[in-house]
């Protein structure tokens, strides 16, 4: 293996891609150092990119070619690119992948494979240097290795799987799933039909790590669960990997942090958390947006302007099955007639034969206790509508899995919320705010600081050495997958917005 051609390989292969100049190639060239059998090493290192979320085959690498310099030389060259900048550069409604790429960034770990006396040890440090994967990686290899065959699965449909049930065939499914990933239950499985206590606590404990309510209850949500393939679980860890790659180091300036597939809202500045609460988002029918906005102002009593599209997928049933009861919630409706916006007795109206592509009325719910924002609405500027609100369901927050709202963000505590907002604006303490509340007028005060906002996604998340992988509520992890695989490096499926 000639280490000139080697070399040669790699400057033309940085050249053609714009990651290094010709200059670079050349000083690079009169510095190589590497002997023949660690250019063997950095082969087989590249021939394991796997364990870094990557694929050999993406760089034309395998074993009938691996002994090849200048083979070698597009593997390196292609896979440190991608260690280096992340292969996925870009995604359709995808506002929250940022990267940090800089031409000079990429030439300068170029620059160090050439010169290593040992290449694969570049590769290995530019695939540990993104954040967490000290982490990833084993979770990754773990993944892999569980990955090997088919998972036993469980059978879909049919009653939800009651604890303390008698089901011989769906309890023993059951145990030969749980048996695989559960190492307390593997220890002891136990046997016979009996949904027992020992299998519920695996259940249990297997509904907690997926982000379903850890009721022990088998039913459709867990059933999903239990029948994901298990290379679903691998490539989810091979995205948060990738995703990792390149991103910007976040200001230490004050912002507010929410994970959607986490259900969780964290405010943080200079690396602490100063608030930390749940959060409701939208269903994957009306999948919440990924924003980069500011909180501006917020509004004491809202009145709720109730989208269209609210009025005719969720409203219009209920006032077919009972115009009343929406008065009874403070709705309001209001129709044209002779020109004039005026308000309607929903009573007086057919609205079984009113045709839900043509929804003639507005609809307005009153500020009040019922309303459906709560008491209080955050407000943040952006194109689709969506901001942050208090909300009378708080049923929902003791559920585990919290994506039920129509793309807006509920907050399990949004007085503690406005209360940290309101931090250093004169005259502003919990007495005021509480008299506000009490007239049940509408009003808004805009904020002294305007707090950065991202809406974001991340299924994999890393708090020390403790991993939690949520499930993927919108696809977006499968549709980052799929341009990981893709060829070009800005394929992707756009997400549609959702407003409520």
């Amino acid at each position: 293996m000639d280490r000139r051609d080697f070399l040669a390989g790699l400057s033309a292969l940085a050249v053609a891609s714009g990651t290094a100049n010709a200059q670079t190639g050349a000083a690079n060239a009169r510095t190589m150092v590497a002997s023949p059998e660690a250019m063997r090493r950095l082969s087989a290192r590249l021939m394991r990119l796997e364990e870094d979320g990557l694929d050999p085959r993406w760089y034309e690498l395998n074993p009938g070619n691996q002994e090849d310099p200048a083979a070698i030389a597009r593997a390196a060259a292609g896979a440190l690119t991608d260690l280096v900048q992340g292969r996925v550069a870009s995604l359709p409604g995808r506002v929250d992948l940022r990267r940090e790429n800089t031409t000079a960034t990429l030439n300068l770990w170029m620059q160090r494979i050439a010169e290593s006396a040992e290449p694969a040890e570049v590769i290995e440090r530019a695939a540990m240097t993104p954040p967490d994967m000290a982490v990833l990686k084993p979770a990754l290899a773990a993944a892999r290795s569980r990955a090997t065959g088919a998972w036993p699965g469980f059978p879909v449909g049919g009653r939800t799987l009651e604890p303390g049930a008698f089901d011989e065939s769906r309890v023993a499914a059951l145990r030969a799933r749980l048996v695989l990933t559960d190492p307390v239950l593997a220890a002891n499985p136990g046997s016979g039909g009996t949904y027992d206590e020992r299998l519920q606590a695996a259940v249990r404990r297997f509904q907690t790590a997926v982000g379903t309510e850890p009721d022990a209850r088998i039913g459709m949500a867990t059933q999903a669960a239990l029948n994901r393939s298990p290379q679903a679980n691998v490539n989810q860890l091979r995205v948060a990997m990738d995703m990792r790659r390149a991103q910007p180091a976040l200001s230490g300036e004050r912002r507010v942090d929410v994970n959607i597939p986490d259900y969780r809202l964290r405010m943080v500045e200079e690396g602490r958390t100063v608030i930390e609460m749940a959060v409701v988002v939208g269903r994957p029918s009306r999948a919440t947006p990924m924003i980069t906005t500011r909180l501006t102002s917020v509004q004491f009593n809202p009145p709720w302007g109730v989208p269209q599209r609210n009025a005719r997928e969720d409203l219009l049933p209920r006032l077919r099955r009972d115009p009343t009861a929406l008065q009874q919630r403070g709705f309001r409706i209001f129709g044209r007639v002779d020109g004039q916006m005026v308000e309607i007795d929903p009573t007086t109206v057919d609205w079984r034969a009113i045709n839900p592509d043509r929804f003639p009325y507005v609809i307005r719910q009153d500020a009040g206790d019922l309303n459906a924002l709560g008491r209080l609405k955050f407000i943040m500027p952006n194109n689709d509508d969506i901001f942050m609100h208090d909300t009378p369901d708080r049923h929902y927050f003791r559920r585990a899995d919290r994506a039920q709202s129509s793309g807006c963000i509920r907050l399990e505590r949004p007085m503690d919320f406005l209360m940290v907002m309101l931090d250093g604006m004169q005259g502003w303490d919990r007495e005021r705010v509480d008299r506000i509340l009490a007239t049940r007028n509408t009003s808004a005060i805009a904020l002294r600081r305007q707090v950065p906002v991202r809406l974001f996604y991340s299924t994999v998340t890393v708090e020390g050495s403790e991993l939690r992988v949520r499930q993927d509520i919108y696809g977006l992890d499968e549709a980052y997958f799929r341009a990981m695989e893709a060829r070009t490096r800005t394929q992707g499926i756009p997400m549609a917005a959702a407003q409520g």
